[in-house]
């Protein structure tokens, strides 16, 4: 026995020695030293404040948690009246293994290149800051941390701020200088703030941190340790302009004979962006006659659904700093959701949007893309006793379209003038514990026109409460949720027309919670979603209860898919993520979920279970299935009665490869069937890194949909007796879409890029066994043709198919009605090239180049070749645009 203890003594001696443990460094400070040396950003640490001895204390995370890196870094601290100095020496044993690519600015999550990044809670709240990030090429992000969590940070956010990296024999250097203009803290002789390093080694899919969050743990600010030494600095007048010239050219295809549009148009512009402190914790970014207008072109979509389809916000002055306004998340580290509709309080990208008025018949027509921004403002920062604050105030101006008729041109207001508000108010309780927030916008249009009185809400306004609270000492277990109320005014018109819309669809004839009210001027609903989220362990869960009522309503500056909305679900994981010779990491999950509407309908249930795993050379592969039982549909007729939704049966797989060699492959799909269709589509994106500083990536999508009842058209019709006197026309619909995302990246250096952008989409939709609904809360339909009905085509002179005349009864009492041929065979590309060039700190150059094509045939056949020559024969429209910006 006493060898067999001496034995096991020496094995764990020799393990320690061999992985040695390190202590955290929470309790550690870390002294910044002033320094009167002038430091050049250049990456090559030859200023004599490098050559004392540095920080030496980095402790590795992954993959061999907690022991000493495999490779030595030592770092510095520094600073001055105007900014922070950081300069890091990264030695490598194998300095012709440092992996150092360039890529676009920000691209640190696709970056597998050597780098280190630098954090700071400049306010020490424990839960916010921003970090720095300079890879072994010179490639620079910056962003926000919030929510005292690692991952996902806001990229949005862009300071002026200098860093650069040099390559050498003993591995690379790394400098920065972060202007204190361009981050927020609090007054005083002494500051203190929180900090963190992180190293990144490629070859070894290394991460060293000064701390970092263990493995199956939570919290990741509220870890760093103290930032000490800075005194005798004040936060200085932040006060910077932005002006900017821009000139574009378009080259747009037109009719011969349009008179509002000759083929070509040229438009200057100048404007001024302006970014001025508000004392030492607020920051006010305004500006006049903005450049709202997109570098990166939106995708093209075919969407036949009655949900309206969102896009990302791609405007700088609306994406800075876009996290504060994020409601509903707090103290959560898990937001997964199931069926739970897309329901945003605020949607940036209302403001600018499409005119929304109707317009008379006519010949040809002028319309604006988007409402002119006149102004905007936003202010944001922390104000009294901790409370955060974000506003945005903007103006738009009211739009005309030119029409033309017979020959006699007029125009026609189709957007009133419009204020539109956002407050945003937020504050941490007991470090973080618990936490309470308000959001509110309001919407104020200005009409000119009466006729637009009736298309268009006359004011909207929303305010919103979210917050959380941990339930236990140690964080592991958090409540957290939101509750709003919105409020609408109108027309009666107009109020009819929105109660009507596929947002409420309270017409309904078999619905006995909702009915339209035709006198309404007004209208008022809630909505609310709470979560209960275990954030700590190797076993999680999180569950939701969310509830929408039916007259709830967001779509003047927020989003809201639709209203009349239920949900519950339940979700599970387990991980095990300590690695060893077979995976990195590997993990089950499970859910469940259900959804009703106000009348206690169930419109969706589902049963889920997936797999993910990661091997050691960071492959990675997911697979997952789900079963929905037969539940009910409100949405399928459109305003109709209820009808069954058959159940299904999905299956979903993702794979992808490691993303540090020279080619990356990510591959996946899905295949889902029921009574009421089948789908399949695989999707792939195929990356090359050519050279060092050119990437090549091809990412082409294919899917398959077989609709048994996709929706038609509705009609009245008082024979219908058994579906209240209107006939829901469905049909069988055979749909392939082939799209691809061809991205190309040449970054020449850190501050000079071509990237360009291509999207070919090809879809077809091709309808045939039209049907009628026989009966509400049924999956029944008659088939034209069949049980006494009929269906005609009509043709035109070449036979081709232009029209159907549908028939339920034949000569019965039952009137015909006739449709259009609705099959079609639809392509487009999507394009653009910029050049971009950061010609000082803050100030840059674009030259971009956009094309879009598109074209639409009525023929449902999918045929790629034939596709692909009609696409490229079609007259493409070309927009040259220059655009300078120069920071003071």
């Amino acid at each position: 026995m006493k060898n067999l203890f001496t034995t096991l003594l020496f094995i764990l001696i020799q393990a320690y020695q061999l992985f040695p443990n390190v202590e955290q460094n929470s309790n550690l400070k870390i002294n910044a030293v002033r320094t009167e040396e002038q430091i050049v950003i250049d990456g090559k640490l030859d200023e004599k404040i490098w050559q004392r001895p540095g920080f030496t204390n980095l402790i590795q995370q992954d993959p061999d948690q907690g022991t000493k890196p495999s490779q030595h870094t030592e770092y510095w601290l520094a600073f001055d009246d105007e900014a922070l100095y950081f300069a890091g020496k990264f030695f490598d044993s194998q300095p012709d293994s440092i992996l150092a690519r360039l890529v676009r600015r920000d691209f640190i999550w696709g970056d597998p290149s050597d780098g280190c990044v630098l954090y700071l809670d400049s306010y020490r709240d424990k839960r916010s800051g921003y970090f720095f990030y300079v890879s072994a090429a010179g490639t620079l992000a910056d962003g926000l941390i919030e929510n005292d969590v690692k991952q996902p940070n806001d990229i949005s956010w862009d300071a002026v701020w200098e860093g650069s990296a040099s390559l050498n024999d003993d591995g690379w250097s790394a400098e920065m200088k972060i202007p204190y203009s361009q981050l927020r803290f609090q007054e005083g002789d002494n500051q203190v703030w929180g900090i963190n390093v992180e190293r990144f080694i490629s070859r070894r899919f290394e991460t060293d941190m000064l701390v970092y969050t263990p493995r199956n743990e939570s919290g990741f600010t509220s870890r760093f340790p103290d930032l000490t030494g800075i005194e005798g600095i004040t936060p200085p007048a932040r006060i910077e302009y932005l002006p900017y010239v821009v000139g574009k050219a378009e080259y747009i295809k037109t009719a011969s004979d349009d008179p509002f549009n000759s083929g070509s148009e040229y438009s200057p512009g100048l404007g001024l962006d302006v970014r001025a402190g508000l004392g030492n914790s607020l920051t006010l970014n305004g500006t006049v006659n903005p450049d709202f207008g997109q570098v990166e072109v939106d995708p093209a979509i075919v969407n036949l659904t009655d949900v309206e389809y969102t896009f990302q916000e791609k405007r700088p002055f609306f994406t800075e700093g876009a996290s504060i306004y994020r409601f509903g998340y707090g103290g959560t580290n898990n937001t997964v959701s199931f069926n739970w509709p897309t329901t945003n309080i605020f949607y940036s990208r209302r403001i600018g949007r499409a005119p929304q008025g109707g317009l008379p018949p006519y010949d040809y027509a002028d319309i604006p893309n988007g409402t002119h921004i006149l102004g905007a403002a936003k202010i944001s920062g922390q104000v009294y006793d901790g409370w955060k604050l974000g506003t945005i105030q903007s103006v738009t101006k009211k739009e005309f379209a030119d029409i033309s008729v017979d020959g006699m041109n007029s125009s026609v207001e189709v957007e009133p003038s419009t204020y539109y508000g956002v407050l945003r108010l937020q504050r941490d309780f007991n470090n973080g514990d618990q936490g309470f927030g308000i959001l509110s916008t309001l919407t104020n249009r200005f009409f000119d026109d009466p006729a637009l009185r009736d298309q268009i809400n006359k004011n909207a306004f929303v305010v919103g409460g979210d917050g959380w609270t941990f339930l236990d000492s140690d964080n592991t277990y958090v409540l957290t949720g939101w509750a709003a109320l919105s409020s609408i005014t109108g027309t009666t018109e107009r109020l009819l027309a929105l109660q009507r819309s596929p947002t409420h669809y309270f017409q309904r004839p078999d619905a006995t919670h909702v009915s339209v009210d035709s006198s309404a001027t007004s209208m008022t609903g809630y909505g609310g979603r709470f979560m209960l989220n275990k954030n700590r362990g190797r076993w999680t869960f999180n569950t939701a209860v969310g509830f929408l009522s039916p007259k709830f309503e967001l779509n003047d500056l927020g989003f809201g898919s639709y209203s009349d909305y239920m949900n519950a679900h339940f979700h599970t994981s387990y991980i095990w993520n300590v690695p060893t010779d077979f995976y990195q990491y590997f993990g089950f999950n499970a859910s469940t979920f259900v959804s009703y509407d106000f009348g206690w309908n169930k419109i969706a249930q589902g049963y889920r279970a997936g797999a993910y795993y990661a091997s050691r050379d960071y492959y990675t592969a997911s697979l997952s299935y789900l079963y929905n039982p037969s539940t009910m549909n409100s949405r399928r007729t459109r305003g109709g009665p209820l009808t069954v939704n058959p159940e299904r049966h999905s299956i979903n797989f993702d794979a992808g490869t490691d993303n540090r060699v020279w080619w990356v492959l990510q591959v996946g799909g899905n295949f889902n069937t029921g009574e009421d269709g089948t789908s399949r589509g695989i999707y792939t994106n195929l990356e090359f890194k050519v050279l060092p500083t050119l990437t090549v990536s091809f990412g082409p999508e294919f899917y398959k949909d077989i609709i048994e009842t996709q929706w038609v058209r509705n009609f009245v019709d008082p024979a219908a007796t058994e579906t209240y006197g209107r006939r829901y026309v469905f049909s069988h619909l055979d749909q392939n879409t082939f799209s691809a995302n061809i991205r190309a990246d040449w970054i020449l250096s850190p501050i000079l890029s071509f990237q360009v952008y291509i999207q070919p989409l090809i879809a077809s939709g091709n309808y045939n066994d039209f049907k009628f609904l026989e009966q509400p809360g049924s999956y029944d339909y008659t088939i034209y043709g069949e049980n006494g009905s009929t269906i005609e085509q009509g043709t035109n002179s070449n036979g081709d198919v232009t029209s159907y005349t549908l028939d339920p009864d034949g000569d019965g009492p039952a009137e015909a009605k006739t449709i259009g041929n609705p099959n079609f065979n639809y392509v487009s590309l999507r394009g653009n090239a910029v050049l971009r060039w950061e010609y000082m700190a803050g100030s840059t150059l674009y030259l971009v180049w956009t094309q879009s094509r598109e074209d639409v045939t009525p023929t449902g056949e999918f045929e790629f070749g034939n596709s692909m020559n009609n696409l490229m024969s079609v007259q493409p429209d070309n927009i040259f645009m220059v655009k300078i910006t120069y920071w003071l």
